[in-house]
């Protein structure tokens, strides 16, 4: 059966494969050993297919992971949100995670921003705020008042070192599809609109693509 693997993976499976492989000639045990490691960077980098559900409004998850208590918050200031707090909806990636990460909603890029920060444990709170991070503004599909825009975020964790973000600023985007990923460990944030309504609960255990995380009203 055929693995399908993000690009991004492949350059770390081949270090581990051949580490492997030189583990073993030196000593079978070794290589035995550090097995369940290299299929760990295997499953790491796996990138499955997925269908987003039916409704042009629904806002999905753009990750795996776990949903974080939801909390009332600024958006990036760099996105140019303004001051007043949101509806933060924040899932965290474990190493055992899918970390490839899709777009929430249809629609367009309509900001980018980068800002470098620290490596917090992506679980804690503060993350959001102080970790490393790429912030995306999208503007909904047939939408034009800039109140209904939404943030997605990528942030690194504890062991993530790189964020990749494959759009660019005014890039056309379909809900459910491949965005980037950000590797090991790690979260993303989604900063609502005012007017969405949620229908998921904090823990619930996210599908990238295809788990609602709210719904946009007219």
């Amino acid at each position: 059966m055929r693995v399908p693997i993000h690009r991004e993976g492949w350059p770390f499976i081949a270090i581990f494969v051949a580490l492997n492989g030189v583990l073993y000639w030196l000593s079978p045990w070794a290589g035995l050993a550090f097995a369940p490691v290299t299929l760990w960077c295997i499953a790491f980098f796996r990138d499955p297919e997925r269908t987003p559900p039916p409704g042009e409004r629904s806002v999905v998850s753009p990750a795996d992971g776990v949903l974080l208590p939801m909390v009332d918050a600024v958006p990036p200031q760099e996105l140019g949100l303004g001051p007043e707090p949101r509806r933060r909806l924040s899932i965290f990636m474990n190493v055992f995670n899918v970390h490839v990460n899709r777009m929430p909603v249809s629609g367009t890029v309509v900001a980018l921003a980068y800002r470098p920060g620290r490596f917090f444990n992506a679980s804690f709170d503060k993350a959001s705020v102080h970790n490393e991070r790429m912030s995306a503004r999208l503007r909904p599909q047939n939408g034009s008042d800039p109140a209904a825009d939404l943030a997605v975020v990528q942030i690194a964790g504890l062991v993530a070192r790189r964020i990749v973000c494959d759009v660019k600023q005014g890039d056309a985007v379909a809900r459910g599809t491949r965005y980037g990923m950000i590797r090991f460990g790690s979260r993303l944030d989604v900063y609502l609109p005012p007017t969405a309504k949620i229908v998921i609960k904090d823990g619930t255990v996210t599908r990238a693509g295809e788990t609602v995380l709210a719904e946009l009203q007219g």
